[in-house]
């Protein structure tokens, strides 16, 4: 039974269907599907495979921003869920996330945003095209425990090493670890301009985040 409604909510995120990603979302609760389940192996498989054929040129942009509205439709019916159940316990950590000044691309940000917001995490999402200063500003004044860069085009990917690199001149390198994601990254870029860490996919960047912090000294 639970397979099976795991498998309606990834096929209508695949499909782009809002209506019937929330319905199927419904479904899970009542089954007393664990709302992390449905969202990693339900909506986030959905989001995972319509992006890799993206990515193949097997689907357009348009099917992508579908498949992503859908699994925001979803999620709407499981975070309360997850936020009820965490109320009593203590936030796993502040997250500021971004994508990146000259990269107008928000799904995969969004996606890791959610997620992370999923599993306790205080998110604040600055969106697309964010200049460095803004980012800057954001870590001085919210004093976040991770900062999440994502570039989705290659162009943008140096201002991932700026952001590093401004950090460091103003002192606020050492206050907070950096992590970095996006289709042209790769776990060596992430070493080469002194991220702290790399995520190819979302479930990846919250698994990163909470092994980060939990070297991180109190």
């Amino acid at each position: 039974m639970s397979s099976s409604i795991l498998e309606e909510m990834r096929e209508a995120v695949i499909q782009g269907n809002k209506d019937k990603a929330t319905s199927a979302a419904k479904k899970a609760l009542e089954a007393k599907i664990s709302p992390m389940d449905a969202i990693t192996n339900g909506l986030a498989k959905g989001v995972r495979e319509i992006g890799d054929k993206f990515g193949e040129g097997e689907v357009f942009l348009v099917e992508l921003m579908a498949a992503a509205k859908a699994m925001k439709a979803g999620m709407s019916v499981l975070l309360p869920e997850i936020k009820a159940s965490k109320s009593k316990i203590k936030s796993a950590g502040k997250v500021v996330i971004a994508t990146v000044q000259g990269d107008i691309h928000s799904i995969g940000k969004d996606i890791v945003a959610t997620m992370m917001e999923a599993h306790g995490f205080e998110v604040a999402n600055l969106g697309e095209d964010v200049p460095i200063e803004v980012i800057l500003k954001n870590v001085r004044d919210q004093k976040p425990d991770v900062l999440g860069l994502s570039s989705l085009i290659t162009s943008s990917m140096p201002v991932q090493r700026k952001i590093i690199d401004e950090l460091k001149a103003a002192g606020l390198r050492d206050k907070v670890k950096v992590i970095i994601g996006g289709a042209p990254t790769t776990e060596k870029w992430a070493r080469d301009i002194g991220a702290d860490g790399w995520a190819g996919d979302a479930v990846t960047a919250v698994s990163l985040a909470v092994r980060l912090l939990a070297k991180k000294p109190a």
